[in-house]
């Protein structure tokens, strides 16, 4: 007798992108999608309703984003398994999402293999990291200027993360559930960790250490 499926549950902004991880997934033995959500918000509902075995997360969605969204699902369950799937190639957000809870890291332009190995690494509790990131991850120790992942706390990164898309101190705030004066605190920290006086000055360490990229700027 088969032994029960693993579930899975998807979260992605892009329907076309779930569609198309949901058809690939499902052809595998033994997994189960059991649920979708858009964004941080409804995947926070939706794992409290449907209790996945792994959450299949990206990172750039709208209101919250995918770090805040890993910290909030692993205070609410602390054995809670997220696999982040996320167009960042960057070592910094994988740094964070690891931080945060997350229990692997593999980029969209990683062969589908790869992201079928780390479902079920993840679903046998190991860390699963695709290649590209564990070279990023090795690159970025190499460096000379301290990371602001190494520096910022999740909750602060994603502060950062989300002064760097301009939103106001009032939409971080709403999105956050913290009171303005908190947000704008927070901002001000975020500046002294990483030594910076300026917001350009912050924009120009973003772009220096790919947290945001010209391309980020340029859909301004």
């Amino acid at each position: 007798m088969s032994h029960a499926a693993r579930t899975i549950m998807l979260v992605d902004d892009h329907a076309v992108v779930r569609e198309g991880y949901r058809a690939m997934l499902q052809k595998q033995p033994g997994l189960c999608v059991v649920a979708e959500a858009s964004d941080g918000v409804e995947a926070y509902r939706l794992y409290k309703e449907t209790g996945p075995d792994l959450v299949i997360m990206d990172l750039s969605m709208p209101g919250i984003g995918g770090i805040e969204a890993i910290r909030r699902l692993r205070q609410w369950d602390r054995r809670a398994k997220i696999l982040v799937f996320t167009m960042h190639q960057n070592a910094a957000f994988a740094v964070q999402a690891i931080r945060a809870g997350a229990s692997g890291y593999v980029t969209k332009t990683s062969p589908p293999e790869t992201l079928v190995h780390a479902v079920m690494d993840a679903l046998s509790g190991k860390i699963a990291i695709s290649p590209d990131i564990d070279h990023e991850l090795a690159l970025s120790h190499l460096a000379g200027e301290t990371k602001a992942a190494d520096l910022l706390t999740a909750r602060e990164f994603e502060v950062l993360r989300m002064l760097l898309a301009e939103n106001t101190t009032e939409e971080i705030a709403a999105a956050l559930h913290l009171s303005p004066k908190t947000v704008a605190n927070l901002h001000s920290l975020i500046k002294d960790k990483l030594g910076v006086g300026t917001d350009i000055e912050l924009v120009r360490l973003a772009l220096r250490q790919g947290i945001l990229t010209q391309i980020d700027l340029g859909e301004r």
